[in-house]
């Protein structure tokens, strides 16, 4: 397809140089490339179809050499990639040295701020802005909030600090839709800024009012119709909004671009902060997304004319087995309640929705409370399962210490995309579970294919009690994975030979590497043998001693180093009297790329070539 507006675009700015009566081409044209490129690379597709008149009058309306613009979450801002001169990056969106899924300063300066977790960007724009009234500089700092940030209290912190920015804009895309559908009283407020019957009643009183004017009543009512944006304003001429201290102006519809542009030129002047609501609609453009927006939230590459429904036909992951494995339990145990934040598809919930929708609870993007909240199910006798994204747990960890782990609530955590994670680079890694779930004293399960998945979600739902987590990766198991049988004990031995005085350990999804790596040192002459956690913490018993006969002991994990279950094993070693050699490779977290999963391993070291090659470098070094 060609896109002859859009390829007019090479630098920031040059977005001015159209006319008003280009623009609808212009948005026309990036939402066609969006639908080509994000379904040929993978990305985030539903919110980024909605927003791009709402960026496009942006990029018209400031100044980008001395205006900021934050997005929260970050996945929205691809047009504005687009509008600032990244097209060509987009053909490697989200692969190893190809542009980021989300802002990002070090590719662009016109990217003001790292976003890829949700609700925050408000309070890192009241910072900017605050900074610039400091410094005396002059600009505006505009920060456009999904409407399923709004279910987080992060951004109610911020908005109660605002006072009198009047260098801040805040716009809200109200889309009715976050990553799931939005819930919540939040949700339900924005909707009755919409439609409260108040507003339709004193329309429909004030329309039949005036025709009963003679000659002009007619007249009257048509601009009464056109103008009924200022009648809603002035039923609610106090908002939420405005008792923080904003100017609220809306709702205004978010795909007319020539009005948005006008209107954002016009709050050049503003004397207070200023809440701009903004309507629109999540993956607008492709039928298929404005249908079920919420799977459309981030694709990986597809053939749109071959798609199946999520709801009937999802593919097989670690997920969706979690999601139908605990909804099979919710049938045998009546107290098993589900949890999660804004991720029904994501973690396989909707399977347990399903199945039992009364106990199932998407509280929204709102990790804080759904760990609370599952403490207080807790405490009165339920049993509710925590379904978050490891990158996501990060920001419940006050919670998971203070609400359920000092009363050893029966609260079950799943960890879902634990690990490494493709494409979303170092904003969306899952490195830090198992640091911070052991610290603090959490049994971990890390099975390493589905079949240990649902054996030991069982366990842990029907037999182990007080706080527990069990982890996973994203995606499918592996075939290596798959091939190993499910034996019930927490660590396994998976591969032996002769002779051998080198052992390789790993759990999960790492395990993959470490039996490739033991087939590639008995090439060099290297017997060696492999070992599987799937308990983590604490260590399995009977672990140090069967590793003590070995006298190398390569661990390798994809988690952080630091705090990592291989410095807890090589302690405990020590402390059981080993004298070996031993090695660890962990996630080194200060240079976490956005690529594949088999690139960052071997960025890491973590690939069976790296992992044999310090091995054989070690044994030479030892038989020297």
């Amino acid at each position: 397809m060609d896109y002859p507006l859009l390829e007019r675009i090479q630098a920031p700015g040059d977005v001015k140089f159209l006319t008003d009566n280009d623009l609808p081409q212009l948005c026309e044209e990036i939402r066609q490339f969006l639908i080509q490129s994000v379904t040929s690379t993978g990305g985030h597709l539903s919110s980024n179809l909605g927003v791009v008149e709402l960026t496009v009058a942006l990029h018209r309306a400031l100044d980008l050499s001395q205006d900021k613009i934050l997005f929260d979450v970050g996945h929205q801002c691809y047009t504005h990639k687009l509008l600032t001169g990244r097209r060509q990056g987009f053909a490697a969106l989200r692969q190893k040295e190809g542009i980021s899924g989300f802002p990002n300063p070090k590719e662009s300066e016109c990217d003001t701020f790292v976003a890829g977790h949700g609700s925050a960007a408000l309070s890192t724009a009241i910072g900017i802005a605050r900074a610039k009234k400091i410094k005396q500089e002059p600009g505006k700092v505009v920060v456009i909030v999904g409407d399923g940030a709004f279910t987080g209290g992060m951004v109610y912190e911020g908005m109660n600090n605002v006072s009198r920015l009047n260098n801040l804009i805040v716009i809200l895309n109200d889309n009715k839709m976050s990553i799931s559908k939005n819930v919540g009283q939040m949700a339900n407020y924005l909707t009755k800024l919409r439609t409260d019957p108040k507003y339709f009643h004193a329309k429909a009183q004030m329309e039949t009012m005036l025709d009963s004017i003679p000659v002009v009543g007619d007249t009257l009512v048509r601009a009464l119709q056109g103008g009924k944006q200022l009648v809603r304003r002035g039923i609610y001429h106090s908002t939420m909004f405005e008792e923080m201290g904003f100017q609220y102006i809306g709702p205004v519809d978010g795909h007319d671009v020539v009005m948005l542009e006008r209107l954002l030129t016009n709050l050049r002047e503003q004397f207070a902060p200023i809440f701009l609501h903004v309507v629109t609609q999540k993956g607008k453009g492709l039928k298929q997304a404005e249908e079920n927006p919420g799977e459309f939230h981030s694709v990986s590459s597809i053939d749109l004319n071959h798609l199946t429904n999520p709801e009937l036909s999802p593919k097989d992951s670690f997920s969706t087995i979690f999601g139908s494995t605990l909804a099979e339990l919710g049938k045998e145990e009546p107290r098993l309640c589900a949890i999660t934040a804004a991720m029904k598809y994501g973690t396989g919930l909707n399977f347990f929705k399903h199945a039992h929708p009364d106990r199932f609870f998407d509280v929204g993007m709102a990790e804080e409370h759904a760990v609370s909240f599952s403490a207080g199910l807790a405490s009165q006798g339920l049993l509710p399962v925590v379904a978050i994204y490891s990158t996501f747990f990060q920001r419940a960890y006050d919670q998971i210490i203070h609400d359920v782990n000092l009363m050893k609530l029966d609260v079950l955590f799943a960890v879902d995309r634990a690990g490494l994670v493709p494409g979303d680079g170092e904003t969306h890694q899952g490195i830090y579970d198992t640091a911070f779930f052991s610290q603090i004293g959490i049994p971990l399960y890390a099975p390493a294919n589905y079949e240990e998945l649902k054996y030991w979600l069982r366990y842990l739902v029907t037999e182990a009690r007080g706080p527990r987590a069990i982890r996973y990766a994203r995606g499918e198991q592996k075939p290596a994975l798959e091939a190993l049988p499910c034996s019930g004990n927490t660590f396994d031995k998976i591969e032996s030979r002769d002779g051998a005085r080198v052992v390789l350990v790993s759990y999960g999804a790492q395990t993959e590497e470490i039996i490739a790596a033991c087939d590639l040192l008995q090439q060099k002459g290297v017997p060696t043998d492999c070992f599987k956690l799937v308990r983590l913490y604490p260590l399995p018993e009977g672990l140090c001693e069967a590793l003590n006969a070995y006298d190398m002991i390569l661990f390798a994990e994809d988690s952080v180093r630091t705090g990592s279950i291989g410095e807890q094993l090589c302690f405990a070693l020590q402390q059981a009297g080993w004298k070996g050699r031993y090695l660890l490779h962990a996630v080194d977290n200060t240079h976490l790329l956005h690529a594949n999963v088999p690139q960052l391993r071997r960025d890491q070291g973590l690939d069976a070539a790296a992992l044999a090659a310090d091995v054989l470098g070690n044994v030479k070094e030892i038989q020297v």
